[in-house]
């Protein structure tokens, strides 16, 4: 598979699953634009690991809980390469609270990053991709299990995973796909944060490898989904997480 000549936004690609999507679709030929929010130095150092392995990538700060941010984005990615083919709707936030410790600022923040920033950047997505793109967003394994503490994140989730159903059919004409990636547990610094040793190894026991997962087990799935080999498949959530739930 080639992605040679095709211009892909990857956001939250500073680090965590973000970084290796980013990463492999530059190894796939495109030239990505690694989107970050406040890492500065971790969004460069990711352009000068592609850089290294011959790729081309470019570093832009927005944080997508901004709509003239995410707009921004969308406009300097268009200055610099002149098209866009991928979106990869990877950023997010999750804090995990009891509901009655949870804040209504914290509500706030994990709506208007996981939701308004997605569905933003769909927009700008109608407004600015090319025939045979392909939008991929991210929800979360967990939106299928009950577990105390998750209430709003999983509700961000489920939020997406709608969104993601109901525009299908207004990207289908312009012959562009849009999915959304359910992962599980996957060890980023995002996931482990606050977890102790014993909490971490009951999620390991859940699924069916009784591993947690990797950046690389996501991102190869992408591959997929970017690939022509997916161009009947849109409106979908896929659930990526070794049998979890």
């Amino acid at each position: 598979m080639s992605l040679n000549g095709k211009v892909a936004i990857v956001t939250g690609a500073s680090r965590g699953i973000g970084r290796q999507i980013a990463i492999q679709l530059a190894q796939l030929g495109a030239k990505v634009v690694v989107n970050y929010s406040s890492n500065e130095v971790k969004a460069e150092e990711v352009v000068e690991t592609i850089g290294q392995a011959g790729g081309e990538a470019l570093a832009i700060r927005a944080d997508l809980g901004k709509i003239s941010e995410v707009e921004a984005l969308f406009e300097k990615t268009l200055e610099r390469y002149g098209r866009m083919d991928i979106l990869v709707n990877n950023a997010g936030t999750m804090e995990n609270a009891a509901i009655g410790d949870v804040s209504e600022d914290s509500f706030d923040r994990q709506f208007a990053l996981n939701v308004k920033g997605t569905y933003f950047a769909c927009q700008q997505a109608m407004k600015h991709m090319l025939p045979g793109g392909t939008i991929l967003n991210f929800s979360t394994s967990v939106s299928g299990a009950m577990l105390p503490t998750y209430s709003v994140y999983a509700a961000t989730k489920g939020a997406v995973e709608q969104l993601t159903r109901q525009l299908a059919k207004e990207f289908g004409p312009k012959d562009i796909i849009i999915n959304c990636i359910a992962p599980g547990q996957v060890a980023t610094e995002l996931f482990l944060n606050g977890k102790s040793p014993e909490l971490v190894d009951s999620f390991r026991r859940m699924n069916a490898f009784g591993r947690l997962g990797e950046p690389e087990d996501i991102a190869n799935a992408i591959e997929l989904l970017v690939s022509d080999k997916a161009r009947w498949i849109t409106g979908q959530t896929i659930r990526v997480n070794g049998g979890f739930n």
